[in-house]
């Protein structure tokens, strides 16, 4: 059974929970009334990370449930700035993660999206 979770002005789900796991859509450094957070990476993966707890919460879940990660960065000159931040939010037990250069569809640095394990 699917559950979709939140709502987005573009067509998909923020959390979608399958069984036991929370699939999050990637989430990029907006505020919640939309505006894109100026600076560099840190200040962006932040954002970012907030979004993604924001997003976990609509499915009862936490970043300790996550056990997967994709990252996508415009710069992979930005790695370490943002693996600094990134460690922060997963001290102990890190998910499995995946990152990449890429160009992404808004002028951002940063996007995530991730994987989450909560059995219900």
């Amino acid at each position: 059974m699917k559950q979709t979770f939140g709502s987005s002005h573009v067509p998909l789900s923020p959390a979608v929970r399958a069984g036991d796991f929370v699939f999050l859509s990637g989430q990029v450094p907006a505020r919640p009334d939309g505006s894109i957070v100026s600076g560099g990476i840190e200040d962006q993966t932040r954002q970012v990370m907030e979004n993604l707890k924001a997003a976990l919460a609509l499915a009862d879940a936490e970043l300790s449930d996550v056990v997967k990660t994709t990252v996508w960065l415009v710069d992979a000159r930005d790695f370490g700035g943002f693996n600094k931040v990134y460690g922060s939010y997963f001290e102990s037990a890190p998910p499995a993660r995946t990152t990449v250069e890429s160009r992404l569809m808004i002028d951002i640095k940063i996007e995530i999206e991730a994987v989450a394990y909560k059995p219900r």
